[in-house]
C-alpha cells in the first residue's frame, strides 16, 4: 500500500506546470459556484455593476474658481458727442469722438455657493450673471476732437466725456450682446467640463430681471 503511495505522489510530482495551472482553476472555480448556489439559496442576489454616477472634487472646482474673470464678448464702439454754448455774440460749439472697448463676461467670485456640483451622471453649472468687465473703457488716448471753437475748461470737457461714456454703455449693453456673451460663457465652460472627461453637462446663467437659457449637449437634449 505505502508503495502505491509513493507512486501516486510520484505521479503528481511529474505533472507538467501547466497541468497544475488547470487543476487549480477548476478547484477555484468550483469554489465560486459552490459559493455563488448558496447565495442563492440563501435569498441573496448576486450581481455585478458599475456606478455611473461622477463626483467633481474640490481641487478640480478651485481650479476652475482661479479663472476669476472671464471675457466671452468684446464690442469695439465710437461715439461723436456735441455740446453748445449759446452766448451774446455768438454760439460756442465742442465736437468730440471718443473710442472705447466694452468687455462682457463673468467674475466667479460673483458664483454663489454649490455653483457646481454632480447629480447623479450628470454635472450642473450655475454661472454669474454677465456683466461689464472694465467700467474704464473709453480710451482716452485716442480721443480726438472733430470741431472746436470757444474756450472750454476741463468741466465742460468732463461732461462731454460722461455723455460719450453713457451713450456708448447704452449702446453696447443691449440685450442681444449680452445674450451672446451668454451663450459662448456657456459653450464654453460646456468645453471645459467635456474636456475633463464629463458626459452629461448642463450649464445655466443667473439671470437677473429676463429668463436665460441654458447650454446642453445637442447630442443628448433628444434623449
Amino acid at each position: 500500500m505505502e508503495k502505491k503511495n509513493n507512486t501516486f505522489f510520484h505521479l503528481l510530482g511529474t505533472l507538467p506546470r501547466t497541468a497544475w495551472i488547470v487543476i487549480a482553476g477548476v478547484v477555484v472555480g468550483m469554489i465560486l459556484m459552490a459559493v455563488i448556489l448558496s447565495s442563492i439559496g440563501n435569498g441573496n442576489a448576486f450581481s455585478i455593476g458599475t456606478d455611473d454616477r461622477i463626483q467633481i472634487t474640490p481641487t478640480q472646482i478651485r481650479s476652475i474658481e482661479r479663472i476669476g474673470e472671464w471675457e466671452f464678448l468684446s464690442v469695439s464702439d465710437e461715439e461723436l458727442v456735441d455740446t453748445v454754448r449759446h452766448g451774446f455774440f455768438g454760439d460756442d460749439e465742442l465736437v468730440r469722438i471718443y473710442y472705447g472697448t466694452i468687455r462682457l463676461g463673468i467674475d466667479l467670485s460673483d458664483a454663489q455657493e454649490g455653483w457646481i456640483k454632480t447629480q447623479g451622471d450628470s454635472i450642473q453649472v450655475l454661472l454669474p450673471p454677465i456683466k461689464l468687465l472694465d467700467e474704464d473703457f473709453i480710451d482716452e488716448a485716442k480721443t480726438k476732437s472733430f470741431f472746436e471753437s470757444g474756450s472750454w475748461n476741463a468741466q465742460a470737457r468732463e461732461a462731454l466725456y460722461q455723455k460719450a461714456y453713457h451713450a456708448m454703455k447704452q449702446r453696447c449693453l443691449n440685450a442681444q450682446n449680452i445674450r451672446s456673451a451668454e451663450d459662448n460663457a456657456c459653450a464654453q465652460f460646456f468645453k471645459i467640463l467635456t474636456g475633463m472627461g464629463y458626459e452629461n453637462v448642463r450649464v445655466r446663467i443667473q439671470r437677473t430681471p429676463r429668463p436665460q437659457q441654458g447650454y446642453s449637449d445637442p447630442g443628448k437634449a433628444s434623449q
